[in-house]
């Protein structure tokens, strides 16, 4: 019988936190293995130890404090009795690993076949010349065309997509048996994040390539993987083939888990009931479209609370201008939900940016509640991606949200940090959380804290731009039904900007389609998502992440028929 490319047996790793010998246990008796050319995949909620496991068969925990019991052998080499060099011919050489975020991976003053290259060298000792050579051949395998002059190009010249596969190439320079890819599709949209599981599969059938996928995203293990280890709080609650725990999950967390997973064939108001009983903090509004009683009061229709009016933006000069939104017109009124989706590069955060005054358009015009506005105008706010990057890290969460408080002329401390406290607890948080730093946080946690500060002025309007496309699904899902319950008690206007199409069909009331600067389709929710209009749609929705393994394979066929045909 061949031995396991990969047998990981009773795998605990402690992380030392606080005092003299405090440690908190991340993993906690994990066992699998992982044969040649097979893929195994890894799911479960932040902080489920998922990365923790995958980093262990590199032995990248080595020199950080923590402490590692059980075993962990890759293609026979014990990684925790390795010695320094044995550890380095593994990293790359036997074992490469793909992490989430490129741009940290990559070096933003080298360019890309330069790095690639270097790599190379390293674990082969291969010539300058026989480096290069490989670096273009590697970024060609990955489908990066124009390899050679664009391996020349640096890291912020390369799209997203484009330099995960960047990524891809750098691990496969040394021809490795086993490829950990860890999140690697999360901040992509959903045709690139196709075309990387696409890669990603066709590298497994041409060289045999192991494969260990890390995601907390389950469409995309049913699209990736042969096995699945679904893990919680550290251990390993359930495991088997893709198609059998997919289809018949046996423990009450893997259900929850898929119960939180937003799908376009869902009904939006199933989409936000859920087993409670495993996310407590998950509540289950029902959408309502806004009622036009309410919302055009007795006095007649009232206008849209933001209206965009053909407007334009571009970036850049001569020949490499770029029209990042052309001639964009749309109208959002209060208690309704706008989702606008599009790839990357389509304009849809632009589009955001000008709603809300941060970017000023070059033609049309902004209105709110019916006046032409220019500049940032009262009654917006925007609640961004990443949570970490938009609260300061040395001020406290309290501080930062009471933040448009004070730039409205409130002085009272007392006064602001009741408000404070009451937004806290609005968004499912604690008053005694005021004095806490936004590192003390989850990142679910950070993004509520974005939502408090958001409705610190009481808007009209808020425009969430990719406001849970980082976080796990039951976390995403949390923070949506969130949202649906403030804007139904508030009647606030919302614009959700997401790549994300099951997302946008749960929260939203109508959609945007936008490619290329325009919108190429929107309407009803319901009627754009079952009969879409226009063949730019009907692709996107072609790419979501299907959570049947049978339907996702016969799916990457098409792809690569459609591609072959081109």
């Amino acid at each position: 019988m061949t031995p396991a490319l990969v047998d990981v047996t009773d795998l605990v790793v402690d992380f030392p936190v606080g005092g003299a010998d405090a440690h908190v246990r991340a993993v906690d008796g994990v066992s699998f293995t992982l044969g040649a050319g097979r893929a195994q995949g890894i799911v479960g909620e932040s902080g489920s130890g998922k990365s923790t496991v995958a980093a262990a068969l590199l032995g990248l925990h080595r020199g950080t404090g923590a402490r590692l019991s059980g075993t962990v052998t890759v293609a026979g080499t014990d990684v925790a009795a390795a010695t320094p060099a044995a550890l380095r011919r593994l990293r790359g050489g036997t074992a490469a690993m793909v992490f989430q975020d490129p741009l940290s991976s990559l070096d933003p003053y080298h360019a890309i076949g330069d790095q690639i290259a270097e790599v190379h060298r390293i674990h082969s000792g291969a010539s300058r010349r026989a480096a290069r050579a490989r670096a273009v051949d590697v970024l060609e395998r990955v489908g990066i065309a124009d390899a050679a002059r664009r391996s020349r190009a640096r890291p912020h010249e390369f799209s997203g997509g484009m330099r995960q596969r960047a990524l891809i190439a750098m691990a496969l320079a040394c021809e490795p048996r086993l490829l950990i890819a860890d999140e690697p599709t999360t901040a992509l949209d959903v045709t690139v994040q196709a075309q990387i599981l696409d890669l990603l599969h066709g590298l497994r059938e041409e060289r045999g390539l192991a494969l260990l996928l890390v995601t907390h995203d389950v469409g995309v293990a049913a699209e990736s993987v042969d096995e699945l280890l679904v893990m919680r709080d550290g251990r390993a609650v359930e495991r088997g083939p893709v198609a059998e725990v997919l289809a018949a999950p046996a423990e009450p967390y893997t259900r929850a888990l898929l119960a939180a997973v937003p799908r376009l064939d869902a009904p939006r108001a199933a989409t936000r009931s859920g087993p409670d009983i495993v996310f407590p903090e998950r509540t289950s509004p029902e959408r309502t479209s806004p009622d036009p009683a309410v919302r055009d009061g007795a006095a007649g229709p009232q206008p849209p609370v933001v209206e965009a009016v053909a407007l334009r933006r571009g970036f850049g000069r001569g020949r490499r201008r770029v029209e990042a939104v052309a001639g964009v017109s749309l109208a959002v009124r209060a208690g309704e939900t706008l989702g606008v989706v599009g790839e990357s590069g389509s304009g849809k955060s632009t589009l955001g940016r000008m709603l809300v005054g941060l970017v000023r358009p070059d033609a049309g015009e902004v209105r709110h509640a019916g006046v032409p506005v220019t500049g940032i105008a009262g009654g917006v706010q925007m609640v961004f991606q990443d949570p970490v990057s938009s609260l300061n890290p040395r001020r406290s969460v309290g501080d930062s949200i009471a933040d448009p408080l004070r730039a409205a002329g409130e002085r009272d401390t007392a006064a602001v940090r009741a408000r404070v406290g009451e937004l806290l607890l609005r968004v499912g948080l604690e008053p005694e959380h005021y004095d806490r730093y936004p590192h003390e946080f989850s990142g679910g946690q950070r993004q509520r804290v974005g939502i408090a500060r958001a409705l610190a002025p009481n808007p009209r309007l808020i425009v969430c731009d990719e406001a849970v496309s980082a976080l796990d699904v039951t976390t995403q899902a949390q923070i949506t039904a969130l949202l649906a319950e403030l804007q139904r008690e508030l009647g606030i206007a919302l614009v959700f900007i997401a790549h994300d199409l099951a997302v946008v069909r749960q929260v939203s009331d109508r959609v945007a389609v936008m490619r290329a600067g325009e919108i190429v389709e929107q309407g009803p929710v319901d009627e754009v998502y079952d009969r879409p209009a226009h063949p730019y749609t009907r692709r996107l929705l072609a790419a979501v992440p299907a959570l049947d393994p049978g339907l996702a394979a016969a799916r990457r066929t098409s792809r690569g028929e459609a591609l072959a045909a081109l």
